[in-house]
């Protein structure tokens, strides 16, 4: 299906809908019926059929289409958040005395999720550096049974080969997760090359504005059926009809916003690598990244996402570079219109990853005009 026709058009009905261009937002809590017959079918099919609004919504429904055929998967299921998606399919296919395989320096919550919260119910976490298909090879036991990738991770930009880490887990029997909030699916489709549950953080591009919170879980019929019957009826976390509305919205431009981020991104950090206060720049599609060639293989392109290690000789001169910063906004996230960084020395020491450096600054390329930012950079790294 043409990538036009699922962003503007795929599951919308206006027919149904007294010809309204814009898809209907039914914000409602629950559904009633003319039968009780018809409620009792419903009831058998919260799935499909609206009930109430934890379960099946109209709304939802639509962007559930559009994002499963993103990411040319069956199904897809709509959370509250970026953690609640990855919390949700992880724990629906985890139980007690169960071992999972995860690469180091994941976003931080989901170090949380596997380090503390599941170690609590007696589920053992390997954490791995994922660069390498054998490390996945030594860290499997007859008790793991997932696998959870994030290819790139988002502050230093470390790649899995997906295709390989796909075809080794299924030999095992074992279900492999990968956070795609990076990428996009318009560029990375882990479920092409093998993956079984590909998250996101909806809250990034897929929204686009950033005004909605909200996460994704996307994979065949069976999984996510499963996953909708348990932890996610049960735990309920869900997003709310005008929510998924506004991120119905924020699709409409999701392919121009991506383009113009990737396109923005790729020229300040070429800029960037050749500027003398800068240590290195680590951005998947320039040449000198260490995996650029399964970058080239496995991706598209790269989104508006990258970071630099700067020539500081204390976590001061990076305060002093990002709020010198006129045009980049110091915040956390990406993926709306507005260019940010998010300086590694914001975390307390205690928080720091491993193998993050301190004068690590990570930089969002919005959808400003780029040679502005150029020089807001500029300016900035004249205070190092």
């Amino acid at each position: 299906m043409n990538l036009s026709e699922i962003l503007n058009h795929l599951g919308e009905e206006h027919e149904r809908y007294f010809g309204a261009v814009a898809p209907p937002v039914i914000q409602t809590s629950n559904f009633c019926f003319s039968t009780v017959s018809a409620m009792r079918d419903a009831l058998q099919d919260e799935y499909s059929l609206p009930v109430y609004s934890r379960g099946a919504n109209p709304t939802v429904a639509i962007l559930r289409k559009k994002l499963a055929a993103l990411e040319h998967t069956d199904d897809a299921l709509i959370t509250g958040s970026g953690c609640a998606a990855i919390s949700t399919a992880v724990m629906a296919n985890l139980k007690q005395g169960d071992h999972a395989i995860c690469i180091a320096k994941p976003y931080s919550w989901t170090h949380t999720l596997f380090h503390d919260l599941l170690a609590r119910f007696g589920i053992t976490t390997t954490f791995i550096d994922g660069r390498s298909l054998d490390h996945f090879r030594a860290a499997i036991r007859s008790e793991t049974r997932l696998i959870y990738l994030e290819s790139p991770n988002t502050m230093t930009f470390e790649l899995q080969d997906l295709r390989a880490v796909a075809s080794l887990a299924r030999e095992k029997g074992i279900v492999t997760v990968c956070d795609n909030s990076y990428s996009t699916p318009l560029a990375q489709n882990p479920a092409d090359m093998g993956i079984d549950l590909v998250i996101h953080s909806a809250t990034k591009y897929i929204s686009g504005h950033s005004d909605v919170v909200a996460g994704a879980i996307c994979g065949n019929q069976e999984m996510i059926r499963k996953i909708f019957a348990t932890e996610l009826m049960t735990l309920g976390g869900i997003a709310s009809p005008h929510d998924a509305w506004l991120m119905l919205r924020g699709l409409r431009t999701l392919e121009i916003r991506v383009e113009r981020s990737s396109r923005s991104a790729l020229s300040l950090a070429r800029f960037l690598e050749n500027h003398p206060k800068v240590e290195q720049v680590l951005h998947p599609f320039l040449p000198s990244f260490e995996q650029y060639e399964l970058a080239c293989r496995q991706m598209k392109y790269a989104t508006g996402l990258f970071s630099v290690i700067l020539k500081a000789e204390k976590p001061e001169d990076i305060e002093r570079f990002c709020e010198t910063l006129k045009m980049f906004l110091l915040a956390v996230s990406w993926g709306g219109y507005e260019s940010l960084v998010f300086p590694s020395v914001a975390h307390a020491a205690s928080d720091h990853h491993d193998g993050v450096p301190w004068n690590l600054v990570r930089i969002y390329v919005g959808l400003e005009d780029p040679e502005l930012l150029k020089a807001d950079l500029e300016n900035g790294l004249r205070v190092l």
